[in-house]
Protein backbone atom coordinates (compact mmCIF):
# COMPACT_ATOMS: atom_id res chain seq x y z
CA UNK A 1 0.00 0.00 0.00
CA UNK A 2 1.93 3.11 -1.00
CA UNK A 3 1.67 5.84 1.37
CA UNK A 4 -0.27 8.30 -1.22
CA UNK A 5 -3.07 6.13 -0.16
CA UNK A 6 -2.91 7.18 3.74
CA UNK A 7 -3.79 9.63 5.01
CA UNK A 8 -1.59 12.31 7.46
CA UNK A 9 -3.28 10.41 10.96
CA UNK A 10 -2.60 6.91 9.43
CA UNK A 11 1.07 7.47 8.62
CA UNK A 12 1.60 9.43 11.93
CA UNK A 13 -0.14 6.08 13.76
CA UNK A 14 1.69 3.95 11.80
CA UNK A 15 5.24 5.62 12.48
CA UNK A 16 3.81 5.73 16.29
CA UNK A 17 2.75 1.99 16.33
CA UNK A 18 6.57 1.41 15.59
CA UNK A 19 8.00 3.76 18.49
CA UNK A 20 5.71 2.51 20.96
CA UNK A 21 6.46 -1.42 20.51
CA UNK A 22 10.52 -0.08 19.58
CA UNK A 23 10.65 1.34 23.58
CA UNK A 24 8.16 -0.91 24.89
CA UNK A 25 10.19 -4.05 24.09
CA UNK A 26 14.11 -2.28 24.78
CA UNK A 27 12.68 -2.99 28.63
CA UNK A 28 9.88 -5.60 28.57
CA UNK A 29 11.87 -8.49 27.20
CA UNK A 30 14.10 -8.32 30.29
CA UNK A 31 11.81 -7.79 32.88
CA UNK A 32 12.19 -11.30 34.23
CA UNK A 33 16.14 -10.55 34.45
CA UNK A 34 15.32 -7.83 36.09
CA UNK A 35 13.32 -9.04 38.79
CA UNK A 36 14.97 -11.93 39.41
CA UNK A 37 18.98 -11.06 39.43
CA UNK A 38 18.27 -7.10 40.45
CA UNK A 39 15.64 -7.45 42.83
CA UNK A 40 16.00 -10.91 44.30
CA UNK A 41 12.49 -12.39 43.04
CA UNK A 42 12.27 -15.85 43.49
CA UNK A 43 11.87 -17.17 39.69
CA UNK A 44 8.34 -18.57 40.82
CA UNK A 45 7.33 -15.24 42.03
CA UNK A 46 9.01 -13.63 38.69
CA UNK A 47 6.40 -16.00 36.87
CA UNK A 48 3.66 -15.53 38.68
CA UNK A 49 4.01 -11.74 37.92
CA UNK A 50 4.45 -12.20 34.65
CA UNK A 51 1.59 -14.09 33.83
CA UNK A 52 -0.74 -11.99 35.63
CA UNK A 53 0.50 -8.92 33.71
CA UNK A 54 -0.11 -10.80 30.21
CA UNK A 55 -3.01 -11.46 30.76
CA UNK A 56 -3.69 -7.87 32.43
CA UNK A 57 -2.32 -6.88 28.79
CA UNK A 58 -4.61 -8.52 26.46
CA UNK A 59 -7.76 -9.48 28.25
CA UNK A 60 -7.62 -5.71 29.57
CA UNK A 61 -8.20 -4.94 26.04
CA UNK A 62 -12.44 -5.67 26.51
CA UNK A 63 -12.41 -2.37 29.42
CA UNK A 64 -9.87 -0.29 26.24
CA UNK A 65 -12.92 -1.12 23.85
CA UNK A 66 -15.80 0.28 26.27
CA UNK A 67 -13.46 3.29 27.62
CA UNK A 68 -13.16 4.07 23.43
CA UNK A 69 -17.02 3.87 23.55
CA UNK A 70 -17.93 6.48 26.46
CA UNK A 71 -14.60 8.63 26.02
CA UNK A 72 -13.92 8.23 22.09
CA UNK A 73 -10.62 6.85 19.87
CA UNK A 74 -8.38 9.84 20.44
CA UNK A 75 -9.35 10.26 23.97
CA UNK A 76 -8.37 6.49 24.50
CA UNK A 77 -5.46 6.34 22.96
CA UNK A 78 -4.36 9.57 25.15
CA UNK A 79 -5.45 8.23 28.19
CA UNK A 80 -3.33 5.10 27.44
CA UNK A 81 -0.24 6.71 26.53
CA UNK A 82 -0.23 8.81 29.75
CA UNK A 83 -0.63 5.57 31.84
CA UNK A 84 2.60 3.85 29.69
CA UNK A 85 4.51 7.04 30.41
CA UNK A 86 3.32 6.93 33.88
CA UNK A 87 4.59 3.29 33.96
CA UNK A 88 7.61 3.66 32.38
CA UNK A 89 9.13 6.67 34.66
CA UNK A 90 7.89 4.93 37.70
CA UNK A 91 10.62 2.23 37.07
CA UNK A 92 13.02 4.89 37.72
CA UNK A 93 12.64 4.59 41.36
CA UNK A 94 11.58 0.97 41.07
CA UNK A 95 14.95 0.15 40.73
CA UNK A 96 15.43 0.40 44.04
CA UNK A 97 11.93 -0.70 45.36
CA UNK A 98 10.61 -4.05 44.00
CA UNK A 99 7.04 -3.24 45.02
CA UNK A 100 7.05 -0.31 43.01
CA UNK A 101 8.89 -2.02 40.05
CA UNK A 102 5.69 -4.28 39.74
CA UNK A 103 3.25 -1.57 40.00
CA UNK A 104 5.54 -0.33 37.08
CA UNK A 105 5.15 -2.90 35.18
CA UNK A 106 1.15 -3.68 35.72
CA UNK A 107 0.58 0.33 35.07
CA UNK A 108 2.37 -0.35 31.72
CA UNK A 109 0.62 -3.91 31.04
CA UNK A 110 -2.95 -1.42 31.46
CA UNK A 111 -1.57 1.06 29.15
CA UNK A 112 -1.67 -1.34 26.87
CA UNK A 113 -4.66 -2.98 26.89
CA UNK A 114 -6.33 0.56 26.66
CA UNK A 115 -4.47 1.63 23.63
CA UNK A 116 -4.43 -1.06 20.81
CA UNK A 117 -8.38 -1.33 20.52
CA UNK A 118 -8.36 2.11 20.04
CA UNK A 119 -5.45 2.16 17.74
CA UNK A 120 -6.63 -0.24 15.18
CA UNK A 121 -10.18 1.31 15.28
CA UNK A 122 -8.61 4.68 14.68
CA UNK A 123 -6.52 3.67 11.68
CA UNK A 124 -9.36 1.57 9.87
CA UNK A 125 -12.33 4.69 10.71
CA UNK A 126 -14.26 5.30 7.97
CA UNK A 127 -12.64 3.03 5.56
CA UNK A 128 -14.35 0.06 3.47
CA UNK A 129 -13.63 -3.22 3.50
CA UNK A 130 -11.53 -2.90 0.45
CA UNK A 131 -8.79 -1.08 2.51
CA UNK A 132 -8.62 -2.50 5.75
CA UNK A 133 -6.21 -5.66 4.90
CA UNK A 134 -4.16 -2.90 3.79
CA UNK A 135 -4.26 -1.23 6.60
CA UNK A 136 -4.01 -3.46 9.41
CA UNK A 137 -1.06 -5.45 7.89
CA UNK A 138 0.59 -2.09 7.32
CA UNK A 139 0.02 -1.52 11.49
CA UNK A 140 1.18 -5.24 12.50
CA UNK A 141 3.96 -4.61 10.00
CA UNK A 142 4.65 -1.97 11.97
CA UNK A 143 4.15 -3.30 15.62
CA UNK A 144 6.50 -5.97 14.60
CA UNK A 145 9.16 -3.73 13.32
CA UNK A 146 9.33 -2.31 16.55
CA UNK A 147 9.47 -5.62 18.34
CA UNK A 148 12.26 -6.78 16.19
CA UNK A 149 14.42 -3.79 16.92
CA UNK A 150 13.74 -2.70 20.54
CA UNK A 151 15.55 -5.77 22.41
CA UNK A 152 19.15 -5.02 20.40
CA UNK A 153 18.95 -1.69 20.49
CA UNK A 154 18.35 -1.75 24.80
CA UNK A 155 20.63 -4.46 25.21
CA UNK A 156 23.60 -2.55 25.61
CA UNK A 157 21.70 -0.38 28.22
CA UNK A 158 19.33 -2.59 30.40
CA UNK A 159 21.94 -3.42 32.77
CA UNK A 160 24.30 -1.01 32.86
CA UNK A 161 22.65 2.10 33.19
CA UNK A 162 18.55 0.66 33.18
CA UNK A 163 17.31 4.05 34.88
CA UNK A 164 18.39 5.88 31.66
CA UNK A 165 16.84 3.75 29.38
CA UNK A 166 13.13 3.63 31.33
CA UNK A 167 13.97 7.48 30.74
CA UNK A 168 14.41 7.34 27.65
CA UNK A 169 11.62 5.18 27.25
CA UNK A 170 9.17 7.39 29.20
CA UNK A 171 10.28 10.66 26.80
CA UNK A 172 9.59 8.50 23.74
CA UNK A 173 6.37 7.77 25.20
CA UNK A 174 5.99 11.42 26.60
CA UNK A 175 6.53 12.73 22.94
CA UNK A 176 4.17 10.31 20.79
CA UNK A 177 1.07 11.15 23.23
CA UNK A 178 1.94 14.77 22.47
CA UNK A 179 1.72 14.28 18.87
CA UNK A 180 -1.78 12.18 19.80
CA UNK A 181 -2.93 15.32 20.95
CA UNK A 182 -3.20 16.97 17.25
CA UNK A 183 -4.83 13.73 15.76
CA UNK A 184 -8.45 15.16 14.51
CA UNK A 185 -11.63 13.35 16.50
CA UNK A 186 -13.16 10.72 14.48
CA UNK A 187 -16.33 8.14 15.22
CA UNK A 188 -15.87 4.32 15.37
CA UNK A 189 -18.98 3.21 13.75
CA UNK A 190 -17.82 -0.40 13.20
CA UNK A 191 -18.72 -1.15 9.19
CA UNK A 192 -19.28 -4.86 9.19
CA UNK A 193 -22.10 -7.09 7.97
CA UNK A 194 -24.47 -8.85 9.52
CA UNK A 195 -27.29 -11.02 9.65
CA UNK A 196 -27.95 -13.24 6.24
CA UNK A 197 -25.20 -11.81 4.39
CA UNK A 198 -22.79 -13.16 7.27
CA UNK A 199 -24.65 -16.66 6.68
CA UNK A 200 -24.37 -16.31 3.04
CA UNK A 201 -19.90 -15.72 3.57
CA UNK A 202 -20.21 -18.25 6.12
CA UNK A 203 -21.83 -21.58 4.28
CA UNK A 204 -18.88 -22.09 2.19
CA UNK A 205 -19.49 -25.39 0.91
CA UNK A 206 -16.47 -27.48 1.90
CA UNK A 207 -15.60 -28.93 4.61
CA UNK A 208 -15.16 -26.14 6.85
CA UNK A 209 -18.27 -24.97 6.19
CA UNK A 210 -19.97 -25.17 9.96
CA UNK A 211 -16.40 -23.97 11.64
CA UNK A 212 -16.19 -21.27 9.46
CA UNK A 213 -19.97 -20.18 11.03
CA UNK A 214 -18.00 -19.87 14.20
CA UNK A 215 -16.84 -16.29 15.39
CA UNK A 216 -13.11 -15.85 14.36
CA UNK A 217 -12.90 -15.42 18.38
CA UNK A 218 -12.95 -19.23 19.33
CA UNK A 219 -9.94 -19.42 16.15
CA UNK A 220 -8.36 -16.61 17.72
CA UNK A 221 -7.80 -18.48 20.79
CA UNK A 222 -6.54 -21.63 19.12
CA UNK A 223 -4.27 -19.92 16.58
CA UNK A 224 -2.66 -18.20 19.65
CA UNK A 225 -2.23 -21.09 21.74
CA UNK A 226 -0.70 -22.58 19.26
CA UNK A 227 1.54 -20.29 18.21
CA UNK A 228 2.65 -19.18 21.79
CA UNK A 229 4.42 -22.84 22.05
CA UNK A 230 6.43 -21.75 19.44
CA UNK A 231 7.18 -17.86 20.65
CA UNK A 232 7.85 -19.60 24.42
CA UNK A 233 9.94 -22.98 23.63
CA UNK A 234 11.73 -22.04 20.78
CA UNK A 235 14.56 -20.41 22.25
CA UNK A 236 14.95 -23.82 24.78
CA UNK A 237 15.05 -26.30 21.86
CA UNK A 238 17.17 -24.21 19.62
CA UNK A 239 19.80 -22.70 21.56
CA UNK A 240 21.20 -25.93 22.94
CA UNK A 241 20.87 -27.67 19.17
CA UNK A 242 22.48 -24.99 17.31
CA UNK A 243 23.71 -21.95 18.98
CA UNK A 244 22.30 -18.34 20.50
CA UNK A 245 23.91 -16.68 17.27
CA UNK A 246 22.17 -18.77 15.17
CA UNK A 247 18.66 -18.51 17.57
CA UNK A 248 19.38 -14.62 16.94
CA UNK A 249 19.16 -14.91 13.43
CA UNK A 250 16.59 -17.23 12.72
CA UNK A 251 13.82 -14.60 15.27
CA UNK A 252 15.51 -11.42 12.81
CA UNK A 253 14.58 -13.44 9.99
CA UNK A 254 11.34 -14.44 11.18
CA UNK A 255 10.02 -10.45 12.15
CA UNK A 256 11.78 -9.20 8.64
CA UNK A 257 10.07 -12.07 6.48
CA UNK A 258 6.82 -10.95 8.78
CA UNK A 259 7.17 -7.33 8.31
CA UNK A 260 7.32 -7.72 4.32
CA UNK A 261 5.19 -10.47 3.62
CA UNK A 262 2.17 -9.32 5.59
CA UNK A 263 1.21 -6.34 3.74
CA UNK A 264 2.49 -8.05 0.19
CA UNK A 265 -0.51 -10.99 1.20
CA UNK A 266 -3.22 -8.46 2.50
CA UNK A 267 -5.21 -8.33 -0.30
CA UNK A 268 -4.74 -11.74 -1.19
CA UNK A 269 -5.41 -13.19 2.16
CA UNK A 270 -8.82 -10.75 2.16
CA UNK A 271 -10.09 -12.11 -0.52
CA UNK A 272 -9.75 -15.42 0.51
CA UNK A 273 -13.17 -17.45 1.80
CA UNK A 274 -12.63 -18.10 5.35
CA UNK A 275 -12.76 -21.62 5.81
CA UNK A 276 -9.68 -21.53 3.27
CA UNK A 277 -7.56 -19.43 5.29
CA UNK A 278 -8.44 -21.46 8.28
CA UNK A 279 -7.02 -24.62 6.33
CA UNK A 280 -3.65 -23.12 5.54
CA UNK A 281 -3.28 -21.35 8.59
CA UNK A 282 -3.66 -24.37 10.82
CA UNK A 283 -1.68 -26.18 8.47
CA UNK A 284 1.21 -24.34 7.69
CA UNK A 285 1.53 -24.22 11.75
CA UNK A 286 1.21 -28.27 11.56
CA UNK A 287 3.32 -27.86 9.60
CA UNK A 288 6.11 -26.06 10.83
CA UNK A 289 6.02 -27.53 14.53
CA UNK A 290 6.12 -31.01 12.77
CA UNK A 291 9.53 -29.75 10.82
CA UNK A 292 10.71 -28.28 14.46
CA UNK A 293 10.97 -31.93 15.44
CA UNK A 294 13.27 -32.70 12.70
CA UNK A 295 15.97 -30.35 14.58
CA UNK A 296 19.51 -28.96 13.45
CA UNK A 297 19.71 -25.74 11.86
CA UNK A 298 17.76 -26.29 8.49
CA UNK A 299 14.30 -27.89 10.89
CA UNK A 300 14.18 -24.63 12.74
CA UNK A 301 14.74 -22.46 9.98
CA UNK A 302 11.95 -24.09 7.61
CA UNK A 303 9.65 -24.59 11.00
CA UNK A 304 10.00 -20.85 11.82
CA UNK A 305 9.14 -19.89 8.08
CA UNK A 306 6.03 -21.52 8.11
CA UNK A 307 4.87 -20.96 11.26
CA UNK A 308 5.48 -16.88 10.34
CA UNK A 309 3.08 -17.76 7.17
CA UNK A 310 0.80 -19.45 9.46
CA UNK A 311 0.75 -16.30 11.85
CA UNK A 312 0.36 -13.89 8.52
CA UNK A 313 -2.83 -15.75 7.63
CA UNK A 314 -4.56 -16.58 10.80
CA UNK A 315 -3.67 -13.73 12.94
CA UNK A 316 -4.81 -11.09 9.90
CA UNK A 317 -7.15 -13.12 8.59
CA UNK A 318 -9.43 -13.69 11.97
CA UNK A 319 -9.51 -9.49 12.54
CA UNK A 320 -11.14 -9.19 9.30
CA UNK A 321 -13.40 -11.75 9.30
CA UNK A 322 -13.99 -10.46 13.26
CA UNK A 323 -14.74 -6.84 11.55
CA UNK A 324 -17.22 -7.96 8.57
CA UNK A 325 -18.99 -10.46 10.98
CA UNK A 326 -19.93 -7.66 13.55
CA UNK A 327 -22.18 -4.39 13.98
CA UNK A 328 -20.33 -3.82 17.00
CA UNK A 329 -17.98 -0.35 17.17
CA UNK A 330 -14.60 -1.35 15.44
CA UNK A 331 -12.74 -0.96 18.69
CA UNK A 332 -14.99 -3.15 20.85
CA UNK A 333 -14.26 -6.27 17.99
CA UNK A 334 -10.09 -5.76 18.58
CA UNK A 335 -11.06 -5.72 22.01
CA UNK A 336 -12.43 -8.91 22.37
CA UNK A 337 -9.66 -10.18 19.43
CA UNK A 338 -7.39 -9.12 22.15
CA UNK A 339 -9.04 -10.91 25.04
CA UNK A 340 -9.19 -14.45 22.43
CA UNK A 341 -5.16 -13.70 22.09
CA UNK A 342 -4.96 -13.55 25.75
CA UNK A 343 -6.75 -16.68 26.37
CA UNK A 344 -5.02 -18.13 23.87
CA UNK A 345 -1.72 -17.41 25.11
CA UNK A 346 -2.37 -17.70 28.82
CA UNK A 347 -3.70 -21.58 28.08
CA UNK A 348 -0.57 -22.21 26.31
CA UNK A 349 1.70 -21.41 28.78
CA UNK A 350 -0.26 -23.30 31.76
CA UNK A 351 0.10 -26.39 29.38
CA UNK A 352 3.07 -25.77 27.38
CA UNK A 353 5.06 -26.03 30.45
CA UNK A 354 3.98 -29.08 31.26
CA UNK A 355 4.26 -30.83 27.94
CA UNK A 356 7.85 -29.62 27.63
CA UNK A 357 8.80 -30.54 30.87
CA UNK A 358 7.47 -34.06 30.52
CA UNK A 359 8.89 -34.32 27.08
CA UNK A 360 12.49 -33.47 28.68
CA UNK A 361 12.57 -36.04 31.49
CA UNK A 362 12.36 -38.39 29.40
CA UNK A 363 14.64 -37.39 26.94
CA UNK A 364 12.10 -36.82 23.90
CA UNK A 365 11.64 -33.12 23.55
CA UNK A 366 10.92 -33.51 19.47
CA UNK A 367 7.85 -35.41 20.61
CA UNK A 368 6.91 -31.76 21.85
CA UNK A 369 6.54 -30.30 18.82
CA UNK A 370 4.86 -33.58 16.98
CA UNK A 371 1.93 -33.04 19.52
CA UNK A 372 1.89 -28.97 19.38
CA UNK A 373 1.52 -30.38 15.37
CA UNK A 374 -1.26 -32.54 16.18
CA UNK A 375 -3.19 -29.89 18.68
CA UNK A 376 -3.05 -28.11 15.29
CA UNK A 377 -4.73 -30.16 13.03
CA UNK A 378 -6.92 -32.08 15.64
CA UNK A 379 -8.12 -28.93 18.12
CA UNK A 380 -9.24 -26.77 14.84
CA UNK A 381 -11.23 -29.96 13.70
CA UNK A 382 -12.82 -30.87 16.52
CA UNK A 383 -14.34 -27.19 17.17
CA UNK A 384 -15.51 -27.31 13.59
CA UNK A 385 -17.12 -31.12 14.61
CA UNK A 386 -18.22 -29.23 17.56
CA UNK A 387 -19.69 -26.24 15.45
CA UNK A 388 -21.72 -28.91 12.95
CA UNK A 389 -23.21 -30.67 15.63
CA UNK A 390 -24.99 -27.67 17.55
CA UNK A 391 -25.77 -26.21 14.52
CA UNK A 392 -27.68 -29.44 13.28
CA UNK A 393 -29.44 -29.59 16.51
CA UNK A 394 -30.54 -26.26 16.38
CA UNK A 395 -31.93 -26.84 13.27
CA UNK A 396 -33.30 -30.14 14.84
CA UNK A 397 -35.01 -28.39 17.65
CA UNK A 398 -36.40 -24.98 15.88
CA UNK A 399 -39.88 -27.03 14.24
CA UNK A 400 -40.08 -28.89 17.16
CA UNK A 401 -40.12 -26.27 19.65
CA UNK A 402 -42.26 -24.12 17.44
CA UNK A 403 -45.15 -26.80 17.94
CA UNK A 404 -44.42 -27.35 21.85
CA UNK A 405 -47.17 -26.52 24.15
CA UNK A 406 -47.11 -23.03 26.07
Amino acid sequence: MGSRTLTGPQLFLLGGSFLITLGSFAVLPYMSVLLHDRFGLGLGVVGAVLAVASLVQFSGGVVGAALAARIGLRATMLVALAVRTAGFAAFVPGLTRPVVAVAALFLVSCGAALYLPANKAYLVAGCGPERRPGLLAASGSAFNAGIALGPPAAAPFVLTSPAGLFTGVAVLFALVGAGHVLLPSVADEGGGVAGKAVEDRAGEADGVAAGSRLPPFAFTVLAVYVFMFFQHYLALYAVPRTSTAFYGAVLMGYAILLVVAQPLLARRLAALPYATALRLGFGAMAAGTAVLALGGRAGIAVGAVLLCLGEIVLFLKNDLEALARSTAPSATVFGRQRLAAGLGAFAAAVVGGQLYGVAERAAAVPVFWLVVSAQAVVLPALLVVWAGGAARRRAGDGPVAAHRPR
